[in-house]
């Protein structure tokens, strides 16, 4: 009897294996997974009518999977422009690692489609006409720039920023405290777009922002 119940509890184990592995090892497909991620992070510009590429159906991303992984890998896609981390924005496009790793692991497993076209979201829609245009920045700053008066930052817009330039701005507060604004990394003004807090930063009289070269403009959007 003894021996009858450690097996039948041995088989439960092994079967408890079994059924995690197999939810585990579930390819990821374009319909489930992928399409939720593409029109949601690239459709906006990857759709017909767009700036770039359609990447709005299975048909239209398949024959571009090598393009892809690389962009994806090197961080070109979706063009952010920032260094992820530095600085914390509500309008972050940026890929996570996981985002990422989803992407390799399904363009790595040959792109599967996958079987249930029940799966697939509707495709998102956009309005026509060209994009709003940015907000004005309360102050631009070029090299360094001492506040005169107390800001409440809601956000940073690149005004002048070469292509392939990287800044790394921060805000010296007169107590000594240092806050991380942005890094912009290998910018593309083609792209240009304002990164907006996630939380106002409050910069009292006196704060310095550094890290703008004097032959670059980067306009502070006030909350």
């Amino acid at each position: 009897m003894v021996r009858l119940l450690l097996i039948a509890g041995l088989c439960c184990g092994l079967s408890g294996i079994v059924t995690a592995h197999n939810i585990g090892a579930t390819p990821v497909t374009w319909n489930r997974e992928i399409s939720r991620l593409v029109y949601d992070k690239c459709a906006s510009c990857h759709r017909p009518g767009g700036t770039a590429f359609s990447m709005m159906t299975y048909q239209d991303v398949q024959p571009r999977l090598v393009e892809i992984k690389a962009a994806v890998l090197n961080r070109r896609m979706p063009p952010w422009g920032a260094i992820k981390g530095f600085g914390d924005f509500k309008n972050e496009q940026a890929l996570t690692q996981e985002q990422i790793e989803l992407i390799v692991d399904w363009i790595q497993n040959d792109g599967p489609r996958g079987n249930n076209r029940r799966a697939l979201p509707a495709e998102p829609s956009f309005a026509s006409g060209p994009p709003p245009a940015p907000p004005a920045p309360a102050k631009t700053v070029r090299g360094a720039t001492t506040l005169d008066r107390p800001l409440v930052l809601d956000g940073l817009l690149p005004q002048e920023v070469a292509a392939n330039q990287s800044i790394r701005m921060i805000a010296a507060l007169p107590d000594g405290s240092v806050a991380p604004l942005i890094w912009l990394h290998q910018y593309d003004p083609r792209y240009t777009h304002p990164f907006l807090f996630r939380k106002p930063v409050w910069l009292p009289a006196g704060t310095v922002i550094r890290g703008v070269p004097d032959d670059a403009a980067v306009g502070l959007l006030a909350h």
